[in-house]
């Protein structure tokens, strides 16, 4: 699976994905201060799924239907980067049939999928 990564996402998150062996670029490490527009076109014209903490990628995917592969918003404010690098972790892992085509909203105790337009 491939994923984006948003700059707002930490490096335990990212570090944590890559050891599992999932394909993950970092906008922080290639294209630091892109806009939301671009790290979307970025995320769709690499097909990978996009991991942010960023709730306006939300409203640009669903509302403006702007296509792209996946969102996978992290709502873990209270976790520290290790435990959020657990929690993404496991979800991944565990869902990666629902990751693919929906939003995904990963809270403490509870996952919401949402489906993409088309």
């Amino acid at each position: 699976m491939r994923f984006l990564t948003d700059e707002n996402v930490s490096g335990a998150v990212i570090e944590r994905l890559r050891v599992l062996g999932f394909d993950v670029t970092a906008i922080a490490e290639t294209h630091s201060g892109a806009t939301d527009s671009a790290v979307l076109a970025m995320a769709k014209g690499e097909s990978r799924i996009l991991i942010t903490e960023d709730r306006d990628f939300g409203e640009m995917v669903i509302r403006q239907r702007l296509g792209v592969c996946g969102i996978i918003l992290l709502a873990l404010d209270r976790f520290s980067n290790a435990g959020e690098a657990d929690r993404v972790a496991d979800i991944v892992s565990k869902n990666p049939d629902k990751l693919a085509g929906n939003l995904v909203v990963i809270e403490p105790a509870r996952i919401r999928v949402r489906s993409l337009p088309n």
